[in-house]
This record gives C-alpha cells, sequence and structure tokens, in this order.
C-alpha cells in the first residue's frame, strides 16, 4: 500500500470511454515531487460509461493509498468530483437517492467511495483537461486510462510497462497556448491572453501553495492556475 506516515500523498487518476459507453478503462498515478509518475496502474473495464471509469478510477486510487496519510487527488471529471465532494452527503441522507427520488446513478461505486473517504484527509483539486501545458500529473492518468480503454489490457509500474503513449485528443505541443474543451466536456475554459482571469469553478491550490475558493478570480500561470497575484510575480 502506498503512503508512508507523515507525508502527503500528490496523485491523480482519471477514466475513458471509446464512445461513452463503449470500451472503458481507468488509470491512476502517484508522484513523489508534484510532477513525475512514481507508481501508477491501469486497467480495462470492457464496455462501461466515462463516469463509470472516472468512480472506478477514484475508487482504485483510495484503495492502493494508505488511508491515514493525507491524500491530494487531482481529477478533470467534474461528475466525479462533485459526486463526492458536493452531491454525496445528500446522497446518503435520502437513502442513496437524487433529490428527484430517484436512485443514485453508478450508486455501488459511490457507496464504495463513501466508505473509503470515511476518517481520511482527501484534498480534491479540479485541473483542466487536455491543456498543452496542463497538470502533468493528470495527463498521465489521463494517458494511461486511453490506453487501457483501447487496449482492453493492465497496465502499471509494478507489471513494468512504459509510460503510456500521447492521447489521441491532446494538443500538439506546437499548438497556440489557448484553452482546449477537451473530448469530456464541460471543462474550465483556459485564457488564451496571458492577462485573463477567470472565476474558479472549484476550490483548489495555486503553486504558492496557498488555497483559493469556488468563485475567487484565478490566472494561468507557468504552473497551472492560481492567483493573479502569483502568475504576475512568477512574470516578473
Amino acid at each position: 500500500m502506498i503512503g508512508h506516515m507523515g507525508e502527503r500523498v500528490v496523485a491523480a487518476c482519471d477514466g475513458a470511454s471509446k464512445g461513452n459507453p463503449g470500451p472503458a478503462g481507468w488509470a491512476w498515478v502517484v508522484s513523489d515531487d508534484l510532477r513525475t509518475a512514481a507508481r501508477w496502474e491501469a486497467g480495462p473495464l470492457g464496455r462501461a460509461t466515462n463516469n463509470v471509469a472516472e468512480l472506478t478510477a477514484l475508487e482504485r486510487l483510495l484503495t492502493a493509498t494508505d488511508p491515514g496519510v493525507p491524500l491530494e487527488v487531482r481529477m478533470d471529471s467534474q461528475y466525479a468530483m462533485k459526486a463526492v465532494t458536493t452531491w454525496l452527503p445528500g446522497w446518503k441522507r435520502n437513502g442513496w437517492r437524487t433529490a428527484a427520488g430517484k436512485p443514485v446513478a453508478n450508486q455501488e461505486l459511490v457507496v464504495r467511495i463513501d466508505e473509503l473517504l470515511d476518517g481520511r484527509t482527501v484534498d480534491f483539486r479540479y485541473v483542466p483537461a487536455h491543456q498543452v501545458d496542463g497538470d502533468p500529473l493528470n495527463d498521465f492518468a489521463d494517458r494511461a486510462a486511453s490506453q487501457a480503454a483501447t487496449a482492453q489490457e493492465p497496465a502499471g509500474s509494478a507489471l513494468g510497462s512504459p509510460e503510456p503513449p500521447p492521447s489521441p485528443t491532446a494538443p500538439a505541443s506546437a499548438a497556440p497556448r489557448r484553452g482546449t474543451a477537451g473530448a469530456k466536456g464541460g471543462r474550465a475554459r483556459g485564457g488564451g491572453s496571458s492577462a485573463r482571469t477567470i472565476k474558479a469553478k472549484f476550490p483548489g491550490r495555486c503553486t504558492c501553495g496557498r488555497s483559493y475558493q469556488a468563485g475567487e478570480p484565478i490566472a494561468k500561470n507557468p504552473q497551472g492556475w492560481g492567483h493573479p497575484e502569483c502568475r504576475t510575480a512568477a512574470a516578473g
């Protein structure tokens, strides 16, 4: 099991479905230096939806990491993130039914994730998908999940697998530095202009180490999204 007492584990997880529903896969990655994959695992799901793949990736990550160690999880799925951080408490109170009284979709996975989160310190951080200069851990998880969905074969550092290939949906490195919507939809748009700020859709953490809340203005800097003043400082 990954993690040592007193440390903070930084990880990313992602799911992919080629057709939604279609051939699907999941992946998680853990880093020692916030940017480089130290350990990772990916696996096939047969035919499944993107939401099932995203939730499975989170469930596998939580299972593989030590519950006694604080965990930061970087995700690009708004559905999976909202499911576990916003909607889950209400679903639980309502006997795993939505506000409309319907059974919660993917209930078995959501209940399992709820059990795995119990008593743990987990900080969920939303990162936009498919950015030229996006989060490297999320990009690695995205590529690994896509490969698992296509190949329908398990892979990972424990199996001695090579690093997953570039995702066909990822923009080329020579492309203009504009935010891209990505294949999964509903992504926060990146700024084309270096001076552009947007309102954060989710709470997150700036590269300076301080958090920002949903609704606060944030701006793009070379390491990702964060406080506008931190971008200005970096530029200077």
